[in-house]
Formats: C-alpha cells, structure tokens, sequence
C-alpha cells in the first residue's frame, strides 16, 4: 500500500490479490483467518483430544460447563481437562498435580524415615532396636536421632539423652503423619470409585446380552429400557461420587479456604456434605449390585420386582446427585467470599454432546453460498473442513479443523460478525 493511503485491506481485498497468484496462501489465510477467531474467542475452544479430531467445541451461555465432542472424549470447556464436575478447575489441577508430583512420597518419607546424622539419607528402622545403623556405617539413635557409639548402653552414652522432647521436630512429624493420613483417606475411596466405574463400564456387553436372551423369550416384559435407564443412571452417580472426593479434600484442608471458615463452620459444612456423599454413595452400591443380577433367568414375577426396584433406585441417586450439587454451589461455595471456584451444573441426562450445523460459503471471491446441516444432531463428516452447530439441549457444537486437500468449501460459525460472513 503507498505511503498514508487510508484504504481499509480487508479479508476480502487480501483473499482476492492473493488468490489470483498463489491459491495455496489464499486458503492458509483462510484458516489462519479462522483458527485466529476460534482461539480469541473463550466460548470457542479446540477439542483437547490426543490425537487431535479436529473439531472445535463453542457453548452460547456458560463456559463453566462440561461437553462431549463428537469424537467421544468428554472434557471440561473451561480448563480442557477430563470432566471433574463437582471438583471447580483449580481443585482438579491441585488434585492431579498432587496425584502425580512427589509430596506424598516426601511425606511418606518423613513418617517412616529418619536421616542418618553423618550422611543425612533416609534410614527405616526393620528391627526392634532403637540402635540403628546407616549403610554409611554411622550408629545413630531411632528416638532423637542422635549419634551414638557402637556400644549402646542407655546409661553411658555421653552428652547423649532421648528423653528431651523436641516440640518443633514433633510437631512436623505429626503434622506430615496426619496429613499424609488424610490424603490417604481421599485418594484411595476416589481410585476405588474410579475403578468400579471401569469395572461397570464392561457391564454394558452384559446387560446388553442379558436384554437380548429377555426378549426372545415369551415373556410379559417386552420394554428393557428400564435396565439401560438404571446402567447409565449408576455410570453417571459413580462418576460424580468419584469426583467428591478430591473436592472434600480441598473443600475442608487447609490448602484453600484456611482463612475462609472458622473451625466450627469447617465441622459442620463437612458432617453436611459426608451426610450426603454416605447416602449417594449406599444408594449407588445397592444399584450396582441390583444391576448385576441375571434377570435373563429370573421368572417374570422376579423381573418385575427388579424393574421396580431398578426405577426406585435410579430416581432416587438422580435427586440425591442433584441434592449434593445444591449443596455444594449454595451452601458450601455459595457462602464464601472467593469467587474463584465454579463448577459445572450438573446434568440428569449426563454430559451433552455436541453436534454440527454449518453455515458455508464457496471459497471463491465473487460467489457467496449457505449451506445449512439438515439434521442439526449428526456431527459433521471428516471430508469437511470444519463446521459449527448447535446441541440439542445446551447449544454445545462442534467444528472440523481445515484441511489443506479438502478446502473447496469454507464453514463459518453462524454467531461471527455479519461483515465477515457477507463479505463479496
């Protein structure tokens, strides 16, 4: 352009100059064009999936929401890890980091070891002895970690006495015992429930069988739906009684709110919510167990105690689930001063998918075309290049990143500003 010439070069200026003589940087600026609207506009985001599918997720109200891509993964829209509704974002990457760092083994370290006072590596006591040695050779004391002679007689060690208390090396032992402890309780009932969903998620095939040798036979039960209403029920109160557990270790420690509640609120916000995590989760076991049951050989008077049984239950863990998220957003983190820890509203019919519904234009500068998806709840196919739609429930779409081989036609999110999608 000459100097001070005051002419606005838009999109479509640039796509025409640069088409007429290198086709090829006419559609990587097209894709660049909309991978830079996608990744500066926070209710869009790419679908995190490894390795990538290309689709790329936008929600029209809240991005505190959990969606499912149309490639399968279900993911968190905010922080882009995998769904952990209740858990807020910062509770969740504290978790795993925690999960996957090394403090607990320091921990573990500090409870059960002592350093050697000459080499200062950690020492386990294997015996019952309270003389031990380090493989350094040195001899040293298990009470106070002194070091001693070779000869250990209680009476005659110089300078040497175990009855001193030491307040602020046991205070440190005993608070990284307690904590160590705590982390403990919390990690091994969420790898429990988490392993009980991959257990029950092989139940499927079985039910499914099950289902199939029911209707052949001359039954007065010809509906099953019920038994694939309580599977999907029981996958989806596990999943959320997993995730409680890394928030009640946040939500009642001393890592976050310290200075948010006092002792007694801590005492009675906890005894609420492990009151309502205890009847979620004797409500989930009792369905699990119902579930695994082979109804295919019961008599129809037994399958239709079950079916009863079955609805009963899977109504019950729906409210109970809805309970405990009312009290979490209203009563626990409704009441606190920091603003900082959103979760995902919980959802009776599980995570939504997202599905596609593209609005297009032909690449060419001079024609402009709409093509709008005929059916709004179908994902688009990998030949196009990318598309938006909207969900049947929330408006959770998905869209195709470009391909280079495959740009014959450009799809545009229908929410992008008019001047760019009418442009000649």
């Amino acid at each position: 352009m000459a100097h001070k010439c005051n002419a606005v070069c838009d999109e479509s200026v640039v796509r025409n100059l640069v088409s007429k003589r290198h086709p090829d940087l006419a559609e990587k600026f097209d894709r660049f064009l909309l991978e830079s609207y996608i990744e500066d506009n926070r209710m869009v985001k790419w679908c995190p999936s490894t390795p990538h599918c290309g689709n790329a997720i936008r929600v029209e109200d809240d991005e505190f929401c959990e969606v499912e891509c149309s490639c399968g993964l279900q993911f968190c829209f905010s922080c882009l890890s995998e769904a952990h509704s209740p858990c807020s974002c910062m509770m969740w990457e504290l978790w795993t980091r925690k999960c996957r760092d090394e403090s607990e083994t320091v921990n573990w370290i500090t409870v059960h070891t002592k350093p050697c006072p000459q080499c200062h590596k950690p020492v386990e006591k294997n015996g019952g002895c309270n003389l031990v040695s380090c493989i350094c050779g040195q001899a040293f004391c298990w009470l106070c970690g002194g070091a001693t002679g070779r000869d250990h007689t209680w009476s005659t060690i110089a300078g040497h006495s175990c009855g001193r208390y030491k307040e602020d090396q046991a205070k440190k032992t005993e608070r990284a015992k307690r904590d160590l402890y705590r982390y403990m309780h919390y990690l091994n009932r969420y790898k429990a429930h988490t392993d009980s969903f991959k257990l029950e998620s092989k139940l499927k095939e079985t039910i499914l069988e099950k289902i199939s040798i029911s209707e052949e036979r001359e039954s007065i039960l010809r509906d099953f739906s019920w038994v694939t209403n309580g599977l999907n029920r029981l996958f989806r109160s596990r999943r959320v009684l997993s995730y409680s557990y890394p928030f009640a270790f946040y939500m009642f420690g001393e890592e976050i709110f310290v200075d948010e509640m006092t002792d007694k609120e801590r005492e009675i916000k906890q005894h609420l919510f492990e009151d309502q995590q205890q009847q979620l989760e004797a409500n989930v076991e009792k369905l699990s167990k119902i579930l695994e049951e082979p109804f295919d050989q019961y008599s129809d008077d037994k399958v239709t105690e079950m079916r009863m049984q079955i609805i009963n239950l899977t109504v019950i863990t729906d409210t109970l689930c809805k309970k405990m998220y009312e009290c979490i957003e209203n009563d626990l983190l409704g009441s606190l001063q920091c603003n900082t820890h959103n979760i995902a509203p919980y959802k009776s019919k599980g995570i939504e998918k997202a599905s596609e519904l593209a609005v297009c234009w032909n690449s060419k500068p001079s024609t402009t075309e709409k093509c709008v998806a005929s059916d709004s709840g179908t994902s688009g196919k990998r030949d196009r290049p990318f598309g938006f739609g909207s969900s049947e429930d929330s408006g959770s779409p998905s869209q195709r990143r470009p391909k280079k081989e495959t740009y014959g036609g450009l799809f545009f999110d229908i929410s992008m500003p008019a001047d760019v999608l009418h442009r000649n």
